[in-house]
């Protein structure tokens, strides 16, 4: 039996992989943005292990989930699902002076990842759209150029890519991979999305506890359960690392190569 935290999972495929999780004999722990969402959750699925509060959308909320999880002890694995979508129709700027999608998207499952007790698992959640990422840094904060929503979405999902194959390389004794769900009809997904929502969550939820072989790698990304190629800057670990050393800065906490 495996205990698993997963964020942004008080509904969409968060929750989803939580039902799953529990339905396996497994143990989850759901995250939710507020007071009310937490209740909401709890009602739907009274079977989670603990319900944890943090809003993922400031440094301080980011490190308020930390602490609770670190309190709540050890998660042999984290499922990183929380993000906001591609149709941001403006830049939102966060009490900290950041972009929220950057902050949400990127900044909380790199603090989560440098705050929280390690676990064995770590599973980010990218996105097909990754694909048409920019690495680039110069700009991350989108405050020199005209906001596109569906750009910043895909640049936070490549940078998940990066953040899943960087913490890889520096926790080599840990299993950290990226995942892309698919285009399926949640809330963020739209109604017309038209990939199979029933396998939305599964290769999260496996890559999170199974003893296949194929589930046992590291610095992969997945899709449907197979792995699947991403854009060749996200094998570069010059490119990992200036991700990682650039978050580093922003937050005042570094991923160490060990610890």
């Amino acid at each position: 039996m495996a205990h698993v935290l997963i964020t942004g999972s008080s509904d969409g495929l968060g929750l989803m992989a939580a039902r799953l999780l529990i339905g396996q004999g497994h143990t989850a722990t759901v995250h939710a943005r507020d007071n009310k969402r937490a209740e909401q959750v709890r009602a739907v699925l009274p079977a989670a292990e603990n319900v944890l509060v943090g809003d993922l959308g400031s440094l301080d909320g980011i490190r308020l989930l930390a602490a609770q999880a670190n309190a709540a002890g050890r998660f042999d694995a984290v499922i990183h699902n929380a993000g906001i979508g591609y149709r941001e129709p403006r830049r939102i700027e966060t009490v900290d002076g950041l972009s929220e999608l950057f902050t949400v998207n990127v900044l909380a499952p790199y603090l989560l990842t440098a705050l929280m007790t390690r676990p064995d698992r770590l599973v980010y959640l990218s996105s097909g759209m990754a694909r048409g990422g920019n690495p680039d840094l110069s700009d991350p904060q989108w405050t020199g150029r005209r906001w596109n929503g569906a750009q910043a979405y895909s640049d936070s999902k490549l940078f998940d890519v990066l953040l899943a194959f960087g913490v890889a390389r520096r926790w080599p004794d840990a299993r950290s991979n990226s995942v892309e769900p698919g285009w399926v009809p949640t809330k963020m997904g739209g109604p017309g999305a038209p990939d199979d929502l029933d396998q939305g969550p599964v290769t999260q939820a496996w890559l999170a506890v199974s003893d296949d072989e194929t589930a046992k790698v590291t610095g992969r990304h997945f899709f449907h359960q197979q792995e699947r190629s991403v854009p060749a800057e996200a094998h570069e670990p010059a490119v990992q690392d200036a991700l990682l050393d650039y978050c580093a800065k922003v937050t005042g906490t570094s991923i160490s190569d060990s610890r």
